[in-house]
């Protein structure tokens, strides 16, 4: 078995089945190149950023990687959506990835622009409909993962979707090392895709209190946010977040309290290093996160591990 020729690498033309997550105000064109440059599938996140930005965004990546592949990734719940399907298509970009819906509606112009189409999902069910609107493959992300979770974990749901489908799997969630990928491929996965990991990336321009927290977290420092308002989200454990979880679980804060405390916690975090009304979004594997360093570095590391556990 081989991490390095798989049906992610042929379809995509990249080295390394890796995948770095198109994380909200954090995956700019700084992280998504390096990770492209190293061999990986860098990506931009959409969000809701404006389109201007965006576009200058998916430019310099373009500019930096010298025709290697990266891509967008367009949460289906943005006001923004539909203008950054149709940006994707207008700059050429080679890949998109999806969460949050159903990207029926774009799929026919986005394959007749020659885009590959990778959908981030939580069950079979809605591996099953992509595969049938014609994804070329899907992520399937656990709810160890850093952001919006679902319930499934990666370790449960990865062969379940393998079963499931004919496309090619991408596995997500509580992945960090070579061990994490080697057992990826073991579960029928071909690809990976990481999040928390590159948090610590010397090209991840989060800021340095937020990069230091990820590299000091232990294993019990992740905690869930927004379960009862339906939209449940994994961060790292601060008095904020913490707060946060209590608030909503006693009822000393609605639902209603809950959107307004946290309307633009995630770019405090990111931009400012706000410990006091950031949300630092992060995966329960930050754990095993210990050093920042350059993604090309990360990248080589893990595979090197991988392979050589795979071929024992």
């Amino acid at each position: 078995m081989t991490t390095t020729k798989t049906r992610i690498t042929e379809l995509l033309g990249i080295k390394y089945p890796i995948f770095q997550g198109g994380m909200a105000w954090i995956a700019e064109h700084t992280l998504a190149s390096a990770v492209s440059n190293a061999g990986g599938l860098g990506i931009i996140a959409g969000g809701s950023a404006p389109i201007d930005y965006l576009r200058d965004q998916i430019r310099q990546t373009k500019a930096a990687v010298n025709g290697k592949p990266f891509g967008v990734n367009i949460m289906l719940m943005s006001p923004n959506a539909d203008d950054l399907a149709q940006l994707v298509i207008e700059e050429g970009v080679p890949v998109v990835t999806t969460g949050a819906g159903n990207p029926g509606k774009y799929m026919a112009a986005w394959k007749e622009a020659g885009i590959k189409v990778i959908p981030v999902v939580p069950s079979v069910a809605l591996a099953k409909r992509m595969e049938r609107a014609g994804a070329d493959a899907v992520i399937a992300e656990g709810t160890e993962s850093g952001g919006h979770i679902g319930e499934n974990t990666t370790m449960c749901l990865v062969p379940q979707v393998v079963d499931a489908v004919e496309i090619p799997v991408i596995a997500a969630g509580g992945i960090a090392d070579g061990r994490g990928i080697a057992a990826s491929f073991m579960l029928g996965a071909e690809g990976v895709q990481l999040g928390t990991r590159f948090l610590a990336a010397e090209e991840c321009q989060i800021n340095p209190v937020y990069k230091e927290l990820v590299v000091k977290a232990k294993d019990t420092d992740s905690i869930v946010t927004g379960r009862y308002t339906g939209h449940p989200c994994r961060n790292v454990k601060t008095k904020f977040s913490k707060k946060l979880a209590s608030g909503e679980a006693n009822g000393t804060i609605t639902p209603d309290e809950f959107e307004e405390i946290t309307l633009g916690s995630l770019r405090k975090a990111v931009q400012d290093g706000n410990l006091e009304e950031g949300s630092f979004l992060c995966g329960a594997i930050a754990g095993m996160v210990k050093k920042v360093e350059p993604a090309k570095d990360m990248i080589e590391e893990m595979f090197t591990e991988a392979e050589k556990l795979l071929n024992k």
